[in-house]
């Protein structure tokens, strides 16, 4: 095989693995907090909308994480900028 061959083959299963691990880490993040609000709202149901609110938040800047990853590995699999080094 060639360089290109081999650097399309390691960047798609870097690609790969920072997917999964980019999706592991949020969903951990978003199942735990959504346990720790469900506790909470148990405990004091009159703070349903601070809780709530809080919760949403949390969530999206959980979230947001996930799709910064998902950028990058777009970025690595369809416009690699290090494959310009490779093919002078």
């Amino acid at each position: 095989m060639n360089d290109i061959a081999w650097f399309t083959l390691v960047s798609t299963v870097a690609a790969a693995a920072a997917i999964a691990l980019g999706a592991l880490g949020p969903a951990l993040a978003m199942g735990r907090s959504i346990s720790q609000a469900l506790e909470a709202l148990a405990r004091q149901p009159e703070a349903e909308r601070a809780i709530t609110r809080t919760l949403f938040i949390g969530l999206a800047m959980i979230e947001s994480l996930a799709i910064y990853v998902l950028v990058v590995v777009l970025i690595i699999l369809f416009r690699n900028p290090l494959l310009a080094y490779l093919l002078k």
